[in-house]
């Protein structure tokens, strides 16, 4: 009888982000072993970025808690697919989170449909899994 290799996930958060430890916390429940990494202080380039946001508008790609969105100093309509990736290694506060892979498969945000068919687990999809909630002790979104 063979033992089943550990499920491991990367995933890249933002140091800090309530909203990240709460589906670190949700995939841990799952025996999910983690390699957390900094998402704002990974050196990416324009190909290991892209890759997360294969089949993705750059709506879906984009964080809405950024700053520069409720300020108003960013509009996405402003920006192509190309653009924007450009523009997230400038600031990479503005890339949704957290990007996960699994394998040689990249995600960009918390899908817990997709992780649960990904890691062969039955998670179940807490009302606030993905938002930014005021009550967070966060800062920079």
């Amino acid at each position: 009888m063979f033992k089943s290799t550990p499920k491991q996930v990367i995933f890249y958060e933002k140091t800090g982000c309530s909203g990240n430890a709460r589906q670190k916390e949700l995939l841990r429940k799952q025996s999910i072993s983690l390699d957390v990494r900094s998402l704002l202080d990974t050196k990416w380039t324009k190909a290991t970025l892209e890759a997360f946001f294969e089949g993705l508008t750059p709506k879906e790609m984009l964080n809405p808690f950024a700053p520069q969105l409720k300020e108003g100093t960013f509009k996405l309509e402003d920006y192509t697919k190309e653009s924007l990736i450009e523009k997230m290694l400038e600031l990479p506060i503005l890339i949704r989170r957290p990007l996960l892979q699994i394998g040689e498969v990249k995600l960009c945000g918390f899908d817990i449909a997709k992780l649960n068919s990904l890691l062969h687990v039955k998670m179940p999809t807490p009302e606030n899994i993905n938002a930014c909630l005021s009550s967070d002790a966060c800062n920079n979104a």
